[in-house]
């Protein structure tokens, strides 16, 4: 098993561009309105609700390796190899990981509320209330939590040498359902990337290279003799000239 032949892992790798995006995207949100009396409660709540909850589900069933969470290979579909990197996901240090990044998200969410009073020009959601700006909030951070999970567990699987990966069996179909989150519709089908060459270019023997100069002098040799018999054979009459011509008619 090969995780670097499995482009599913690669286009994971998406979420280094996308998470920053996100982060944008909630400074615009909350720079809609002021925020209420209690904005530390306010963004506890927030927080809990986008965060903290996804980051609990997804401590219990992590996201699929095969998800991308609107889009997701479908489940009768998956070949053997990614049976195995989803019996890979359970491992502690990545659960630890990705709860890291959801208790970093609380002071990050509490600086930008603090800031983005100064992008109230640009806020699509100016003049709204505070409780929709929140309601908002909710969804991003929940989709940066999940992003920030596939993204640690697929810069795991691709860092680590091939063959220093544990051997473990893969997950059955009913363990895959029962085990992991696996959100989006079934509509991915992606083939496997090529990293090798195959093996019988490598082990095809090497053509002889035929050095064909020597046969030309050869070939040269048989066709002179024949042009020059025909020459000998075949005289060569020269062609009258207009003043010949004109002369014999003065001659005569």
């Amino acid at each position: 098993m090969n995780p670097r032949s499995e482009p599913l892992l690669w286009l994971q790798l998406v979420a280094l561009g996308a998470v920053p995006l996100e982060l944008l995207g909630l400074v615009l949100v909350l720079a809609g309105a002021d925020p209420g009396p209690l904005p530390g409660l306010e963004r506890m709540l927030a927080w809990a609700i986008g965060a903290l909850g996804p980051a609990i589900l997804l401590w219990q069933r992590p996201a699929d390796v095969c998800s991308l969470l609107v889009i997701q290979v479908p489940i009768k579909a998956r070949s053997g190899a990614q049976l195995s990197l989803a019996a890979l996901q359970s491992s502690l240090v990545l659960k630890l990981l990705m709860a890291a990044g959801a208790a970093a998200l609380l002071p990050l969410f509490w600086w930008i509320d603090q800031h983005a009073a100064l992008a109230t020009p640009l806020s699509p959601l100016a003049a709204s209330p505070r409780f929709v700006g929140l309601l908002v909030t909710c969804p991003l951070l929940a989709v940066i939590t999940w992003q920030w999970q596939q993204l640690i567990q697929a810069s795991a699987l691709l860092v680590r040498n091939p063959a220093t990966l544990p051997e473990r069996p893969p997950l059955s179909l009913q363990q895959l359902v029962s085990q992991r989150m696996s959100l989006g519709l079934p509509l991915l089908l992606l083939n496997p990337l090529l990293t090798t060459q195959p093996a019988a270019r490598q082990s095809a023997p090497a053509k002889p290279v035929i050095d064909d100069l020597p046969a030309a002098p050869a070939a040269e040799a048989l066709v002179q003799p024949e042009e020059s018999s025909v020459a000998d054979t075949v005289p060569i009459q020269p062609d009258e000239t207009a003043e010949q011509t004109e002369r014999t008619d003065l001659d005569q």
